[in-house]
C-alpha cells in the first residue's frame, strides 16, 4: 500500500480543523517572513500549483523584469495558528520558491540550506540544530508604539508573580507544542524583560522552518497582553542582548551521533574536532549572517555573556562555541555568536557549510580555553592564538566580501544581493547622528 499522498492529509486536516484561512510563507533574504493568505477553498489548488507572487517587491529576489514567481508549499510544515478560532481559523504552511520557468529560484533562502543538507547526506551525516530563543517583552505606549521600557524588573531564572511576561511565556510554549515543535523548557534571561524560549533539536530544515512560525507565534501572544516582542539583538545600553545560540551535531543516516567517541579525549570524536575547527577557522567570513544588522554588534561587546572571542571551551561561557556536558546522543556544540533578528536558514546554511569545510579538510581546532577570556590582556589572547569576531557590521562584510566559502555556499543570487542591502544598511547608519554624540560633543566643541 502506497504512502498517503502528504497533501491529502494536509486538506482532511484543515477541513477537520476548520481552518477557514492558510498563510502561504516564504522568507526574505533579511529574515522578514512574507505571507499570501488564502481562503481554504484554494488550498488544494495551491498544493498542486502553488501560489503567484511579485517577486520584485520582496528584498533581495527579483527586478520588475522577472518578478513573476510562484510560492509551492512544502506540505510536512502545514501548522493550525492554535491562537485563531472561529471564522478567522488560519494555518500556515511554508514555501519554496520557483521562478517563472519552474524552476527554483536560486535566491531562496530555504533552498541554500536544502542545498547544505544535501551536501551533509551525500557526506552521510544529518545536520542538527535547536536553537536558544531569547526576545525581550516591551511596554507599548499610549501613543500605541512600542518602547524599550521593559515588562518586568525581574533576573536570570527568577520566579516572578504570573505577570503579562510570565503569561506570554508560558503560553507561548503552549502554543509551540500544540504545533508539533517540542518546546523543552522556558526560563527568565539576565536582562529585565528577557526571556528564552528552547525548542527541540531537529534536522536543520525542520529546525529553521519552525523558527519562520516561532516569531509570529511570540509577536502575536505578546500583543495579546499588550506586550511588544523583540528579537532586536542590544534593545537596551547597559545589560545583556538577545542572541540565539545554536547547538549542533551531525547525525549518521543510521541515527547515531557522529560527534561522540567514547574511547577519545572529551568523549568527542575526530569528526566533531574537524567541524568544531572548520567553525572557528571561518568565524570571521560567516559573522555578517549569523550576526547581520548594525545592532548586532552592539551585543558583541565584552562583559555581557555575548562572544567577542573566537575560541572553544568545555565550561567556559565568554568562549564563541561551548561544549555543553551531555554525551551519547546528546553530544553537540554550542555555536554563541548568531542572533535572532537573521534569517535562519541563511544562518544554519553558514554554520553547517562552515563545520563541513573543517571534516572536508580535517581540520585540528585549537586547545579549548577554560579561563575568562575577557580577563586576558591583548597580549595573552594573541600569546593564546585567540581571534576576535569583527566588531562591527562593515568590518564583517569586508570578511565576508573575500570569503570563498560563503560566496559558494549562498550563490551567485544571494552573495551579492546580501552584500549590497548590508553595506548600504552601514552607509545609512554610519552617515547618522546619533544621541550620543548630541550629549557628548555639542557643549563642549
Amino acid at each position: 500500500m502506497a504512502d498517503e499522498d502528504p497533501r491529502t492529509h494536509v486538506l482532511e486536516t484543515a477541513t477537520k480543523e476548520k481552518v477557514q484561512f492558510v498563510q502561504i510563507m516564504f522568507m526574505d533574504l533579511l529574515g522578514f517572513v512574507k505571507t499570501v493568505t488564502i481562503p481554504t477553498s484554494k488550498l488544494e489548488r495551491a498544493l498542486n500549483e502553488g501560489v503567484v507572487f511579485d517577486g520584485s517587491s520582496v528584498v533581495g529576489y527579483a527586478t520588475i523584469e522577472e518578478s513573476d514567481m510562484r510560492a509551492h508549499p512544502v506540505p510536512e510544515t502545514f501548522r493550525v495558528f492554535p491562537w485563531t478560532g472561529g471564522d478567522l481559523k488560519t494555518a500556515g504552511i511554508v514555501c519554496n520558491v520557483y521562478d517563472a520557468m519552474g524552476n527554483r529560484f536560486t535566491g531562496d533562502p530555504r533552498y541554500i540550506l536544502e542545498r547544505l543538507m544535501k551536501q551533509a547526506r551525500e557526506m552521510g551525516y544529518v545536520p542538527h540544530t535547536g536553537p536558544e530563543y531569547e526576545f525581550f517583552l516591551f511596554k507599548i505606549g499610549p501613543d500605541g508604539r512600542p518602547t524599550n521600557t521593559p515588562s518586568d524588573t525581574g533576573r536570570y531564572f527568577e520566579q516572578l508573580p504570573m505577570d503579562a511576561g510570565e503569561m506570554v511565556r508560558k503560553k507561548a510554549a503552549l502554543y509551540g507544542n500544540a504545533m508539533g515543535f517540542d518546546v523543552e523548557a522556558t526560563h527568565h534571561e539576565v536582562a529585565p524583560g528577557q526571556h528564552e524560549l528552547d525548542l527541540s533539536y531537529a534536522d536543520a530544515m525542520t529546525s529553521a522552518d519552525r523558527v519562520v512560525f516561532l516569531k509570529h507565534l511570540i509577536r502575536t501572544v505578546a500583543l495579546e497582553h499588550g506586550l511588544h516582542a523583540t528579537f532586536m539583538p542590544k534593545p537596551i545600553f547597559g545589560v545583556n542582548g538577545t542572541g540565539m545560540h545554536v547547538h549542533q551535531s551531525l547525525i549518521t543516516l543510521h541515527g547515531e551521533n557522529a560527534f561522540f567517541d567514547p574511547t577519545a579525549k572529551w568523549e568527542m570524536s575526530d569528526l566533531m574536532l574537524h567541524y568544531l575547527a572548520g567553525i572557528l577557522a571561518h568565524a570571521r567570513e560567516t559573522c555578517a549572517v549569523l550576526a547581520s544588522w548594525v545592532n548586532s554588534y552592539k551585543r558583541l561587546v565584552p562583559g555581557y555573556e555575548a562572544p567577542v572571542y573566537i575560541s572553544w571551551a568545555n565550561r567556559n561561557r565568554s568562549a564563541m562555541v561551548r561544549i555543553p556536558q551531555g554525551r551519547g546522543m546528546s553530544t553537540r556544540m554550542e555555536v554563541r555568536n548568531p542572533d535572532c533578528a537573521g534569517n535562519p536558514y541563511l544562518q544554519y546554511a553558514s554554520m553547517i557549510a562552515a563545520g563541513l569545510a573543517g571534516v572536508e579538510k580535517k581540520l585540528d581546532p585549537p586547545e579549548p580555553i577554560e579561563t575568562d577570556i575577557y580577563h586576558l590582556t591583548a597580549a595573552e589572547r594573541k600569546k593564546l592564538g585567540i581571534g576576535s569576531l569583527p566588531a562591527n557590521l562593515e568590518e564583517a562584510l569586508e570578511e565576508f566580501e573575500k570569503s570563498e566559502i560563503m560566496r559558494e555556499t549562498l550563490g551567485s543570487h544571494v552573495f551579492p544581493h546580501f552584500l549590497y542591502l548590508k553595506r548600504q544598511e552601514w552607509d545609512d547608519y554610519r552617515v547618522r547622528v546619533t544621541d550620543y554624540e548630541i550629549q557628548k560633543y555639542l557643549p563642549i566643541l
